[in-house]
Parts: C-alpha cells; structure tokens; sequence
C-alpha cells in the first residue's frame, strides 16, 4: 500500500468514531479530494467514507461481544443516535444487535450434518434462515468450527426442521435445482456484501475471475480484497463462491479445499438430463 493511502488510513483511524469529511482527510493528507478518493478505493475497495463507516460496525460489533448495551455501544462507536444506527448499519451484522452481542448471545441456532457428494456438510440457521454452510470430512471438526463462530448462542442439533433446506442443498448438488431463492441470514461488511451480490448474479455452469468481479462491483484493482471477501462467505454453496478462479483460469483459493472446488464445477458443468 502506498504512502498517500496509508497516511490517509492512519488519520481515520486517529479519529476513529469522528466523523472525518473527504476535504478535511484530503487537507490532512496534501491531496486533491477527487485524487485521494479515486487512489483510496483503488487500494481498498471502499471510499474514505465507506472506510469510516466499516470502523464504526466494527467498533459496534467488538462492544456489543464484550457485553455492552446496545444503546451503549452505539454512543461508543460514533453514531448520533440509535435510530441513525438501525437506519444505517444495524442490518450489516446480519442479525439483531442484540443477537449479535458476545457471538449470538441469546440467540437459538439449529443446525444439522449430513453426507453429501462433496463429503460432509453443516447447516446452521436461524430463524431468518441459513448462516452457517460448512464442508468437511466430518461432522465433529464442522461442529466445532460452528460452535466458535457463534460461542455464546444456543446451538441445537436437530435435523427435522432443516429437512427442506437439506433438501434444496442435495438436489443442487444433483443438478435439479438452484439456491438463489434460499433464505440465508449473514453478516457482512459493505465490500463484503458487493462482492457476494456478483457471486450470486453468476449462472451455474459458468464461472469469473477476482479480477471480473472487482471490475463488476467498479473496483478493478481491488481483485486481492476480492478473494479474501470470497474467503469469507460463511454459507458456501448459497453464495458461490467456487465460481471465482484467478484470470489465467486456475482455481485459487478455496476455504473448504480446492479438490471440493475442483469437483464441485465438475457437477455443475454437468447438469442432469
């Protein structure tokens, strides 16, 4: 990262829970407004005011899982009010803030584990739909990873009421239908969620590259952000993000391992009959 953005970054985070307006960063930094907003979401995918706005959920989630009141968390973080809060970031954490607080923390989350071919699959969800999709080799490993995720919610084991969702998931994997229309309930950042809305727009069968997808989201150097917002998708298959590769074709990464990758475009490049 150049100096210019790193200059422009530590000033933020020096006010962080200020508002900081684009003339007075650019002022504090030597810089034109229109160049240093250009240079700053080339470098980071996001504005300096979408940059400020990330700081201020983030600093909401940390109070919130360290037990703090909402409305105090709220004040804490740099927001004027709790209304300006739902108005403009409550629903990024995917869940009530006070769900969210210390990782779900009064929430209740069924989930359930079942063989599939790609090996074992987690689904967890809540009552907003799924926020959890996990691939593994066993269902104990993925139980652990889950209960990390959301250590302060009620996780119940119970297989019934995902049995439509299991569903939907098995005959994806069969060729018979698509998850578009799945509800999911998950949290992400803004960049985040740019990204996950360009996987979803993708057609089964086909795929894009980081690069395809930083310039779709208006982006187009940000292709290194892009693969690490794929790296976090929390419910694989819903949102697919193995439809992502590098742009000389190969797979890159995967959190779930590139053979579930590999196999898993090799079943939707064959629909069934």
């Amino acid at each position: 990262m150049d100096k210019l953005i790193g200059k422009a970054r530590g000033y933020l985070d020096s006010r962080r829970g200020e508002r900081v307006t684009l003339e007075e960063l650019a002022s504090a930094v030597g810089a034109s407004p229109f160049h240093l907003q250009r240079r700053f979401k080339e470098a980071l995918g996001l504005s300096p005011k979408d940059y400020q706005r990330e700081q201020q959920l983030e600093d909401t989630k940390r109070l919130l899982a360290n037990g703090s009141r909402v409305t105090d968390a709220v004040f804490a973080a740099g927001y004027g009010s709790v209304s300006r809060f739902y108005e403009k970031a409550a629903s990024r954490l995917g869940m009530g803030a006070r769900d969210y607080r210390a990782k779900g923390k009064g929430l209740r989350i069924l989930f359930s584990s079942f063989a599939s071919p790609l090996g074992t699959i987690l689904i967890a969800a809540t009552g907003r739909g799924l926020c959890s999709v996990k691939l593994g080799d066993g269902a104990a490993r993925l139980r652990q990873l889950l209960a990390e995720e959301f250590s302060e919610a009620e996780l119940v084991e119970d297989d019934r009421p995902l049995q439509p969702l299991k569903r939907e998931i098995l005959s994806f994997l069969a060729g018979d239908s698509q998850l578009g229309k799945v509800p999911i309930d998950i949290r992400g950042t803004v960049f985040q969620r740019r990204v996950w809305k360009q996987l979803l727009d993708i057609p089964r069968g086909e795929t894009r590259s980081y690069g395809d997808i930083a310039r779709a989201i208006g982006n187009p150097k940000a292709v290194r952000a892009v693969g690490s917002a794929c790296g976090a998708n929390p419910v694989a298959l819903v949102v697919p993000c193995h439809r992502a590769l590098r742009s000389d074709g190969s797979l890159g990464g995967y959190a779930w391992g590139l053979a579930r990758k590999r196999k898993l475009l090799e079943i939707e490049k064959h629909e069934k009959k």
